[in-house]
């Protein structure tokens, strides 16, 4: 039986020391996935250097995605990267997300066809920050010291069973931790870059999945990420967001005109 290739495609935008954590969470997978791309929405120098290291510690290929700082454009850079991946599926988490060293594999392992996936996020608290850069903290258990919402830190495959996969769609949906087919998401044409700022680009994509006929699957007890504290980002443009987010649900809209398909032919 033929293998499913996946790509790791990591979200990032100029915050090198917590990049530099989750990277080193890439080396501690249990199972690597086949390629690592970094979706760079314009950081420094900084963070180029903490890639370019990473791409001499590991023995798959290393992608780095970037373009010039216009705000926040998760949205277009997320497009770009996953137009260049190779994988016939795609696993996506955010720069600021450790992964559990189980992660990938969970991520591979319940990958099912019309089906995408949704996992857990642990918060990691302010207080804890400094420890956890001093220390290169990078494993977490439920009874970890500067965690909270601590019965998601829980692994266990068997408690996982609980979940299955379901045609409704939940606010649960995270984009800092979430897996689909590449099929499936050039079908939707991808992310909508209509979205400018933070806010709701993830929730409509999934909207989108759902409207398109896909099921979902929460991936409770596996495919735990550790996000960790900052700063909540502008909000300024979060009613526009939400308008863009409403036309979707009320139109059961399945494509977005300014998507992936820009860059697929390049």
């Amino acid at each position: 039986m033929k293998t499913l290739s996946s790509s790791l495609i990591i979200a990032t935008y100029n915050w090198p020391e917590a990049l530099d954590l989750v990277l080193k969470s890439v080396k501690n997978q249990i199972v690597l996935p086949d390629e690592v791309i970094i979706a760079d929405d314009g950081s420094t120098d900084e963070t180029r250097i903490i890639i370019d290291r990473f791409k001499s510690e590991i023995s798959i290929p290393v992608s780095h995605v970037w373009h010039e700082d216009e705000g926040f454009t998760k949205a277009t850079i997320l497009n770009k990267a996953i137009a260049k991946s190779k994988g016939e599926y795609i696993i996506q988490v955010d720069g600021d997300c450790i992964m559990h060293r189980h992660f990938v594999k969970d991520h591979i392992t319940y990958a099912s066809k019309n089906t995408y996936l949704y996992g857990s996020r642990v918060n990691i608290q302010k207080e804890h920050l400094e420890f956890l850069f001093k220390a290169q903290q990078i494993t977490f258990n439920p009874f970890s010291k500067g965690i909270k919402k601590r019965t998601r830190a829980i692994f266990s495959p068997l408690l996982s069973q609980l979940y299955k996969a379901s045609h409704q769609f939940s606010k649960k949906f995270r984009g800092c931790n979430t897996s689909y087919f590449k099929a499936d998401f050039i079908a939707v044409n991808g992310y909508n870059e209509d979205f400018k700022g933070w806010g709701r680009e993830d929730s409509e994509l999934a909207l989108r999945f759902f409207n398109y006929g896909l099921k979902s699957r929460r991936l409770r007890y596996r495919g735990i990420v550790y996000h960790i504290y900052h700063h909540e980002k502008s909000k300024s443009r979060l009613e526009l967001n939400n308008d863009i987010e409403l036309k979707t649900i009320n139109e059961k809209l399945t494509w977005t005109e300014h998507g992936v398909d820009t860059y697929l032919s390049e």
